[in-house]
Order: structure tokens, then sequence, then C-alpha cells
């Protein structure tokens, strides 16, 4: 086995460690007997458990950030692209927490070790929001003054609703009443 596919691995078997147990139940003995390796290799590759925990939150933000650039790569006009780059990332963070099990309770508790651990992620947001932005002020459809504040209200505004949507206070009514959200989005409060 290389060393990235032992590493994967060995991620991998963490992550279900992880979900099934907790974080904090699970040792690095606990780890290599399940991958079915040595502590000294486990060691290798990770210098502690939560060396090995914050791979797991890397992998879980690279799969996001794969679908949220497929969503930037659609040929979609800018407005449709922003509702379609808002539905995937929301379902995208609870289809991630939910996998992971107590990632869900770790997340919520551990939110400084997961912000840490997001800011890459969050500057690369940023860009694909505010490149959608810039689209859609070219193209006439947006008027926004300054894309970088717009972009940067944005992507707080939706970490803003990763809770809820987690814990299902809105994530059926995204769905049945998207056109409602995107009034709001595009729109705001005030009658025009």
């Amino acid at each position: 086995m290389g060393i990235a596919k032992t590493r994967d691995m060995l991620v991998d078997v963490a992550r279900k460690l992880f979900a099934v147990s907790g974080k904090d139940n699970i040792t690095m003995n606990d780890i290599a007997y399940a991958s079915k390796k040595g502590r000294r290799t486990l060691y290798t590759y990770f210098k502690s458990k939560n060396d090995i925990y914050l791979a797991v939150i890397d992998r879980e933000l690279t799969l996001l950030m794969e679908k949220l650039e497929a969503v930037t790569k659609k040929p979609l006009p800018p407005d449709e692209m922003l509702v379609d780059y808002i539905i995937t990332r929301q379902y995208a963070i609870k289809e991630s927490i939910t996998r992971n099990g107590s990632l869900r309770a770790n997340f919520f508790r551990d939110i400084y070790e997961v912000e840490r651990a997001r800011q890459r992620v969050d500057i690369l947001e940023i860009q694909m929001i505010k490149k959608i932005l810039e689209d859609g002020v070219q193209q006439n459809i947006f008027e926004c003054k300054d894309t970088d504040l717009y972009a940067l209200i944005a992507l707080y505004s939706l970490k803003g609703l990763e809770r809820p949507f987690i814990r299902e206070r809105i994530s059926k009514k995204l769905e049945t009443q998207k056109e409602q959200i995107i009034q709001l989005l595009f729109n705001g409060l005030k009658k025009h």
C-alpha cells in the first residue's frame, strides 16, 4: 500500500471510529488496531489523535470544496448559480456532519478547532462567491457596490444558518420555501 493510500485509509478508519464512539472516547491504539496497522505506522503519519481528527475535518472540507467548485463550473446565470451554490453548500455540510455521527456533537463542542481548520476553506469560498457576484454585476443581474463585502456577508450568513439547517429547523423549508428565501436574498426586506 502506498504512502498516500495508507494515510487515507488511516483517516477513514479514524473517521468511522470517531463517528461511532466520539473523538474523546477513541485512542491512537484503537485506530491502530482497527486499521490493522501498528502504532509505529500510525505515528509515522500523525503525531497525535488531534492531528488525525484534523485530517478527518480536512477531508470533509475538501469534499465540500469539490461540490462547490462543481457548482461554479455549471453554465448557469449568476443568480441561479448563487442559489445552487447556497443549496449545495448547506446540504453538503449537513451531509458531512450527519455522515460523521459524533462529529456532529464535536462540531458544536470544538467549534474553535473546526473554525481554525475551516479558515483556508473560508478564503476559497469568499473568492467563489465574489466571482459569482462579479459575474452578476457584469451581466447586470446584481447590483453590488462592494463585492468583497457582499461575499463576506454572504459567507458568514450561510455559516450562521449551518446549525439550524443541520438540526432541521430550516432545511425542510429550504426546499418548500425556496422562492421566499431567494426573494429575501436578492431583494431584501424593503418594498421596491
